[in-house]
């Protein structure tokens, strides 16, 4: 499907939803001008064209950030190991899943609501059958957070 470019008050939208996913379309009209019926159009063409993609929910207490750590998983066989992929797809902590050049072959990022979670993750990961090594990093602190389109930045 082409990809429509976003206009500037489609930019304002996006903006707008990354900061409160569940804004009212009452409300976002209000704050970018336009009617209720305008704002919902203009969400739906943009889930359609794929710059909204999902809406996501963070658990854990109010004001707590989540733990999150990046996974580098080393795979038996790069080609024909999808059975890894297939398992990661299942664990809702899994935010992203690259398949990288370079020494390891996947990039995982885990956000969970406790230390202990991102552990219990990583030696369910470990003990796949397609997983030869893993290498972990913990996230210490995020400066910048954007959504796939760039919007959205917090420091």
């Amino acid at each position: 499907m082409d990809r429509v470019s976003l206009d500037q008050i489609d930019q304002r939208i996006f903006a707008e939803l990354t900061k409160n996913a569940r804004i009212s379309h009452a409300e976002l009209a209000t704050r970018v001008l336009l009617s209720r019926n305008a704002v919902r159009q203009r969400i739906d063409r943009m889930e359609r064209h794929g710059y909204i993609q999902g809406y996501t929910v963070v658990s854990g207490p109010p004001g707590q950030s989540p733990v999150s750590a990046f996974l580098m998983v080393y795979r038996k066989d790069r080609v024909r190991g999808s059975d890894v992929i297939t398992v990661l797809r299942t664990i809702p902590e899994v935010v992203l899943c690259d398949v990288v050049s370079g020494d390891f072959d996947l990039l995982v990022r885990i956000e969970a609501r406790s230390l202990e979670r991102i552990q219990e993750i990583w030696e369910q990961i470990a003990a796949l059958p397609g997983v030869t090594d893993t290498v972990t990093a913990m996230t210490l602190s995020s400066v910048i957070r954007r959504g796939a389109g760039g919007v959205g930045e917090t420091e």
